[in-house]
């Protein structure tokens, strides 16, 4: 399973991005679809998860801003973004878990200015 972030930019305080991630093969049904983002200086931390068992979750500090979703059938994730804050500046990664596994790849930097 290879899987590509795409998406990420530099934007304004208030501003939106959308990031995209596309796994090559085919995203299975019981998969679940989630995003880390690592700070620099910082330890990476779980952002937002989809699966099918126990829905969406998200970390304290995005809900409400941020919003997964899937589309299996294009075999993409997306975590669009809104309402963005200079904290929210990093490197975000996807990852796929697959039967007690996770698979990850490149990251996509976002960065947001005060």
């Amino acid at each position: 399973v290879q899987l590509q972030a795409s998406g990420g930019g530099t934007v304004q305080a208030g501003g939106s991005l959308r990031l995209a991630c596309e796994v090559s093969g085919r995203v299975l049904s019981y998969d679940a679809i989630g995003w880390y983002r690592r700070a620099p200086g910082k330890q990476r931390e779980l952002v937002a998860r989809i699966s099918p068992d126990d829905g969406t979750h998200y970390a304290d500090y995005v809900k409400g801003r941020f919003t997964i979703s899937r589309d299996d059938a294009k075999n993409t994730g997306y975590l669009q973004m809104n309402s963005l804050k200079p904290e929210d500046t990093a490197v975000y990664e996807c990852f796929v878990r697959r039967s007690g596994h996770d698979y990850s790849g490149q990251g996509t930097q976002v960065t947001v200015s005060s």
